[in-house]
């Protein structure tokens, strides 16, 4: 996390997050509150951009932000209290860490977390708003990361290239090797390789 002191003018934080639809890994979501005297050229929705890109984007927000902060919820939660609520607890923790508290909370999408500021969901934020496309940049470059890690942990899956999404190749891998420690066994497709293994359990 980074912060310094504001200038005067209305700080708004940018929200959004990576990670809602895969079978595996966290939903992560990050913060941003970016010095209105300072322009990031290049910033919007982080699936319009290039892996490199965003590298580059992410390590300018870190140094050129007021404040960001990146919160994740892992797949035991998100199995737990589902991924809508898991994707709301993880924005209300990256809102709080914060080291600067902001006027305004701009969030992508069309809902918000519950917030102890002035907050509203902006449809398409991540193109139209610059701090929630700061956001959205700092939120998948995390959870590409950690997922680039998982693989190591789990290379069976790999998790490296499509970073848990239900791709055919990840789908192949749950059929033959089940669901690893990270798997979201509430997400249908890893609900039925389990009760597939159940039931072959079962008859034998």
């Amino acid at each position: 996390m980074n912060g310094r002191t504001g200038t005067g003018a209305r700080l708004v934080a940018g929200v959004d997050e990576a990670g809602r639809g895969p079978l595996a890994g966290p939903v992560v979501a990050a913060a941003v509150i970016l010095d209105p005297g300072v322009r990031i050229e290049g910033l919007t929705d982080s699936k319009r951009l290039s892996a490199g890109r965003r590298t580059d984007l992410d390590h300018e927000i870190r140094e050129c932000a007021l404040s960001f902060a990146v919160a994740r919820v892992g797949a035991t939660v998100i199995d737990t209290i589902n991924i809508l609520q898991a994707t709301m607890q993880a924005m209300r923790e990256a809102i709080d860490g914060l080291d600067t508290p902001p006027d305004e909370v701009l969030v992508d999408g069309d809902r918000c977390p519950a917030l102890p500021y002035p907050a509203r969901a902006v449809v398409r934020g991540d193109v139209s708003v610059a701090a929630i496309s700061a956001a959205s940049v700092l939120a998948k470059v995390a959870r590409d990361q950690e997922m680039i890690e998982m693989d190591r942990r789990y290379p069976e899956y790999g998790f490296a290239r499509h970073k848990g999404y239900g791709t055919r190749a990840h789908r192949d891998a749950l059929a033959r090797f089940g669901p690893s420690p990270i798997h979201r066994t509430s997400f249908a497709p890893v609900q039925s390789v389990l009760f597939r293994n159940l039931t072959e359990r079962d008859r034998s």
